[in-house]
């Protein structure tokens, strides 16, 4: 399969998963989740979809849970907006690049701030 057509179908799944999640899909469990990727197969046979979700990690895990519960509804909605002969089975990881991206930066403003204090102190001495 051509690399340009498994990316605009990465994209393209991206958009409408987004957009699912927003409109159509009214779980309770659902909480804030946000698509940051898709992963498709060359094949395009299986698709993972990464989200970020947000709140306490019970909330996380309910959130998991109804999108894993939304899987067949999705995957039958994608399947009529594709328009493609076979499409894929979704499944859902969670992205943790922004928790991590988050505790990094958190480190790095220690370190200034640190700096700073140290900084500060010697030129009082």
């Amino acid at each position: 399969m051509s690399e340009l057509r498994v990316r605009k179908i990465q994209e393209f799944i991206k958009q409408e998963v987004s957009s699912m999640l927003l409109k159509e899909i009214k779980d309770p469990r659902l909480g804030f989740v946000t698509v940051t990727g898709v992963h498709l197969t060359g094949d395009l046979r299986e698709a993972t979809v990464y989200v970020s979700l947000f709140g306490s990690d019970r909330e996380k895990a309910e959130s998991l849970e109804a999108l894993n519960n939304a899987r067949g509804f999705i995957r039958r909605e994608l399947g009529k907006r594709l328009k493609i002969y076979y499409t894929p089975t979704i499944d859902f990881d969670v992205d943790t690049s922004l928790d991590y991206g988050m505790h990094i930066e958190g480190l790095i403003k220690k370190i200034h701030k640190d700096d700073e204090a140290k900084k500060h102190g010697t030129e009082n001495q």
